[in-house]
């Protein structure tokens, strides 16, 4: 191979070495800090009681962990919250994806840090099911209240949990009434079987419907209407105000033919735009005169002492379930029974008849 730079005329020149180039590897960077150890129980309860925002926060992510050393303090901390709790008004909020729940969040939480008080919002956002992961976005939708220093909003992952309700939600409720949060909104996923377990941990239950969305709703909207003390009808502004008080008219007709409530409460039909604040003084005096209505009755108390009871047998099942599938002798059996079913030797009834009766006479 010919080499130009080694003949005789170039005998005089020289090449720069250059620019020393840094390493591969970053000098400056230090070795990631070890996580600080997790404070003992105690702690975290003097934190919250006080209104520690940072203290809060990361109870709710020790309550939310599956981690089974933080099972147990999670509990301890949440024992030692239940006196300082129940001194909230804990509102639902559930509607059909698109209907502006967080939009309207955003001001519904602004008109109520007006009267006076704090806020906490917790949104359940969904899990993929492939990846189980999740954008936790919605904060972002909640521009005004997410800077509030009144507001307290935490996204919380699904998690396949009961279709949309992330599985410790109920406990969070009570760390944030223990750490001063006297109003608690709980947005839900959408419409699906997550209404049932909010239903089952609020005192009133808001449906966010839009005008022409009835159609797409006919198999479930009977179910959903059953369980709401208000329903409000969205983006009832410019030339939609005659379809949303044409959908106020037809909800209105709707409820009347459903048996009477619990309580005793006739929900309410009104219209209203998130988008520009209209209608928003008037919704909350619905949810004012509902309140009002059931702790005049008794209802309040009672419906809190029936979810209580919920909530113990919820826990209950899921804890049997996960004792079940922990198993690691059960895992054994659950692979040989599932491997037998695929080859279509034995039916799926038999297989999970032999695997639980393991299971309860072992």
């Amino acid at each position: 191979m010919e080499h130009p730079e080694n003949d005789s005329k170039y005998i005089g020149l020289t090449v720069n070495g250059g620019v020393a180039q840094p390493p591969v590897v970053n000098p400056y960077m230090h070795k990631r800090p070890r996580r600080k150890p997790l404070p003992p129980a105690s702690e975290l309860v003097e934190g919250i009681l006080k209104g520690d925002v940072t203290t809060l926060s990361r109870a709710v992510t020790l309550v939310e962990s599956l981690a089974p050393d933080h099972y147990a303090v999670a509990q301890e901390v949440i024992e030692k919250c239940l006196p300082h709790s129940g001194n909230s008004r804990r509102i639902g909020i559930t509607g059909v994806p698109g209907a502006g729940k967080s939009t309207s969040i955003d001001v519904f939480g602004l008109h109520v840090l007006k009267q006076g008080g704090k806020l906490a919002v917790l949104a359940i956002d969904p899990s993929s099911e492939r990846t189980k992961g999740s954008i936790l976005g919605d904060k972002t939708r909640m521009e005004k209240l997410s800077v509030h220093p009144d507001a307290f909003i935490r996204p919380s992952p699904s998690a396949g949990s009961l279709g949309g309700v992330a599985r410790k939600t109920r406990e969070t409720i009570v760390l944030c009434e223990a750490a001063g949060y006297n109003n608690i909104f709980v947005e839900t996923v959408g419409v699906g079987q997550s209404e049932t377990a909010v239903h089952s941990m609020v005192d009133f239950f808001l449906l966010i419907q839009i005008a022409g969305a009835g159609d797409e709703l006919q198999g479930i909207k009977r179910g959903i209407m059953e369980m709401a003390d208000g329903i409000v009808i969205n983006k009832a502004d410019g030339d939609n105000i005659g379809p949303a008080q044409l959908a106020q008219a037809q909800y209105r007709s709707a409820l009347h033919l459903f048996p009477p409530t619990t309580s005793g409460w006739m929900p309410e039909v009104l219209t209203y735009s998130g988008y520009y604040e209209l209608g928003i003084p008037e919704v909350w005096e619905m949810i004012d005169r509902y309140f009002d209505f059931v702790r005049g009755n008794g209802y309040f108390d009672e419906k809190r002492r029936q979810q209580a009871r919920w909530w113990m047998f919820e826990t209950i099942d899921e804890q049997l379930r996960k004792h079940f599938y922990d198993n690691p002798d059960v895992k054994a059996r659950l692979d040989a029974a599932e491997a037998e079913v695929l080859a279509n030797r034995r039916s799926s009834f038999a297989a999970a008849a032999d695997v639980l009766g393991y299971y309860f006479n072992r």
